[in-house]
């Protein structure tokens, strides 16, 4: 029942095409890892705008080529701010999709970060307000 609570909540992406998925870690982004991201999008924002705050607001007086790389340098390198994001998103898995996730963990989270830091740094622009 939560399984199908969960998937249900998630939203379809048209432009995600299955049969171009040339491995189980590319499946397994574009059917959960994007959906997912998508859903939460508006909560992953606000986490990266209290994070801003949190920091002396340093990102609002950088370029945006700067703040792309404090986006991304945030996301790789602050260990307790990634285990948040990724939190954020795992606690939205099914059963089937955790132990999906645990067998190539390593992989995964890579691709998990990717997207994080694709997503954020794509809105950089309504960060500077």
């Amino acid at each position: 029942m939560r399984d199908t609570a969960l998937t249900a909540l998630r939203p379809l992406i048209p432009t995600i095409i299955d049969k171009n998925a040339v491995n189980p870690a590319e499946l397994f982004q574009n059917r959960t890892l994007r959906p997912i991201l998508k859903l939460q999008n508006d909560l992953l924002d606000g986490i990266f705008r209290q994070y801003i705050i949190k920091r002396k607001g340093a990102f609002h007086k950088l370029d945006q080529s700067k703040q792309v790389a404090y986006i991304e340098n945030s996301i790789r390198k602050d260990l307790r701010f990634k285990n948040l994001l990724v939190g954020v998103i795992t606690g939205h898995f099914t059963l089937e999709e955790w132990a999906l996730f645990i067998a190539d963990e390593g992989e995964l989270t890579k691709r998990m970060t990717n997207l994080l830091v694709q997503r954020l740094t794509s809105q950089v622009v309504a960060f500077r307000v």
